[in-house]
């Protein structure tokens, strides 16, 4: 009972800091992981010192890596399946592209298919950027399923970061980084186990802040055209925060005018593809060129309770245009109509827990280490970066860590620095920091593996006994909401199926309504049960399709064949 008692103490939301209980196992474990790293030390580190300078293989390296770790662990955990009504409005952004095509038209009985996050007028349209959806579209295209696309992100993250590493610090440490990046956001990451695709920005941030340093020490084009790679890349998956990587790139660029006059042209040239592609998108599914899809949901439909501080939803389809971009203004800026600095700086330091997403524990050690290195430029403008980025996106009611998924490459440099600092410590002559910075890349090591190998040789056991300990990696573990198990059922059935969703009174967020680009091609209808009288309509409309009842409210979610009221009949009125 103490022991039960002891590991409960370190649940999550009794430990604001997210240091759980397996970081305490570690630390016995990890003792002994570093014996063994110790034995086998002779053999490795000149291993590592060989390969760390070469770029293309340490790069192809750190691509495999988080992908075949990934698949590997497939028996237990198998390509995710999209639960969150994001997930689903990306892979609506998809199949849209795969369809030639930045909107669809609206549906003629839309008021069936509201969801979260997706528009019904003047397009049937997902409010979110195409750049998550393009890389889903490109899973699909080569390999048959938009996951192959989330996974090829997290590749080109890992590598990139240490692309990017290679630029601000020695070879061996930036391959030290390139591992920290596959142990915090490759298999084990929710970003490779949704389809939110946070891997995307981040992978738009390694581009910029690789080539801010080259463009400094060597002005070439070719950089420039990385910068500007990167700046369009964010542009198609986070326009907002867009805004941040631009002023930090031109705060790095600006004591250098010459470089960054000569980088403008360039990067410009790169980046006005994709300016131009938002404005399309904008059009095709607003209407405006300068519309967002996501402004225009907010016109529509406001804030979502569950983001925002109110006590109730406001709809906001019966305002004028004006009062409804007074309180999409005032909902971005101050999160509702009481908001103060007091409660802006409450949202930003409860925040601050969210950062053990970027960092590791054992990495906790080398901030101080860090905090050393902001005597150089470059290291304060790092910092201050990190410091935009936060106050900028703590303008929102709500915070994920993909907002700020740009920085991540920063993140693992503050944490590489840091350790190449304490590396240098020295006390009484005695060079105790080198050996000190080996024990912490050992500790994450350990940390990585421990959580790993529970995953790959993992039984229902274990999951039940640690899986709730596990404070911040993410993977899918069976089929908890029932989703799956749903759709296997519909698939047992012949023909093509429309599925009438009934919520309980006590429903909260999860979604169940998301349907493909095309509704009326699809397999499987999803829409609202409004009412016998009302869904009458939408089996007339087509009459080919067997007719479902799905309560998801019920444990488990419960799918029934739909009878009508028995006063309502099919046939047209008299």
């Amino acid at each position: 009972m103490f022991l039960v008692d002891f590991f409960r103490s370190f649940l999550p939301l009794r430990n604001p800091l997210g240091f759980g209980a397996s970081d305490c196992i570690l630390l016995a474990l990890a003792l002994m992981f570093v014996i063994l790293a110790l034995v086998w030390r002779p053999v490795l580190e000149p291993c590592v010192r060989a390969l760390a300078p070469r770029t293309a293989w340490c790069m192809l390296l750190l691509a495999a890596l988080p992908v075949a770790l990934r698949l590997a662990l497939l028996p237990h955990h198998p390509v995710p399946a999209p639960t969150v009504s994001d997930e689903f409005s990306h892979l609506l952004v998809a199949d849209t592209l795969l369809h030639f095509r930045l909107a669809n038209p609206p549906h003629p009985l839309h008021q069936f298919f509201e969801t979260f996050f997706v528009l019904q007028e003047p397009s049937y349209s997902s409010i979110y950027a195409m750049g998550q959806g393009m890389v889903l579209a490109l899973g699909r295209i080569f390999f048959g399923h938009p996951w192959a696309g989330v996974a090829l992100a997290t590749a080109a993250l890992c590598s990139l970061c240490y692309w990017m590493l290679r630029g601000w610090t020695t070879p061996g440490w930036a391959l030290a980084g390139g591992l920290l990046c596959v142990f915090e956001f490759g298999p084990l990451s929710q970003w490779m186990n949704s389809y939110w695709c946070g891997s995307v920005p981040a992978v738009a941030g390694c581009l910029v802040f690789g080539a801010l340093p080259r463009l400094r020490q060597h002005g070439r084009r070719r950089d420039a055209a990385l910068l500007g790679l990167g700046v369009a890349m964010h542009l198609l998956t986070r326009p907002y925060e867009s805004i941040f990587l631009l002023l930090s790139a031109l705060l790095f660029l600006a004591p250098a005018p010459r470089v960054l006059l000569k980088t403008l042209p360039v990067a410009a040239l790169v980046v006005t593809p994709a300016i131009g592609l938002t404005l399309l998108q904008n059009k095709q599914i607003t209407g405006n060129w300068t519309t967002l899809p996501y402004l225009l949901s907010r016109y529509q439909y406001g804030v979502p309770t569950t983001f925002t501080f109110q006590p109730n939803p406001v709809p906001h389809r019966d305002l004028t245009p004006q009062q409804q971009l007074d309180y999409v203004t005032q909902a971005a800026v101050h999160g509702n109509d009481t908001d103060t600095i007091a409660r802006y700086l409450e949202r930003f330091f409860f925040r601050m827990r969210f950062l053990r997403f970027f960092w590791m524990a054992p990495l906790y050690v080398a901030f101080p280490f860090f905090i050393s290195a902001l005597r150089e430029k470059r290291f304060l403008w790092l910092a201050a970066t990190l410091l935009l980025f936060m106050l900028g996106s703590n303008f929102y009611p709500y915070f994920y860590p993909h907002y700020i998924a740009a920085v991540t490459c920063l993140c693992v440099l503050v944490s590489v620095v840091g350790l190449e600092r304490l590396s240098r410590l020295s006390i009484r002559a005695a060079q105790v920091g080198q050996d000190a910075a080996r024990i912490i890349l050992l500790l994450c090591t350990a940390h990585f593996l421990f959580w790993y190998g529970l995953h790959l040789f993992e039984n229902q056991q274990i999951v039940n006994s640690l899986e709730r300990y596990q404070t911040w990696d993410i993977i899918n573990h069976d089929d908890p909401e029932g989703r799956i198990a749903i759709r296997h059922q519909l698939a047992q059935a012949p023909g093509r199926h429309l599925v009438f969703v009934r919520y309980w009174p006590q429903h909260t967020f999860q979604e169940w309504v998301h349907n493909a680009a095309d509704i009326d091609s699809s397999p499987t209808i999803w829409a609202r049960d409004l009412g016998a009288a009302e869904n009458v309509k939408l089996i007339r409309y087509d009459p080919n399709r067997s007719v479902w009842l799905l309560e998801p409210d019920a444990h488990p979610p419960r799918l029934t064949p739909y009878t009508p009221d028995s006063t309502l009949q099919l046939e047209s009125p008299h």
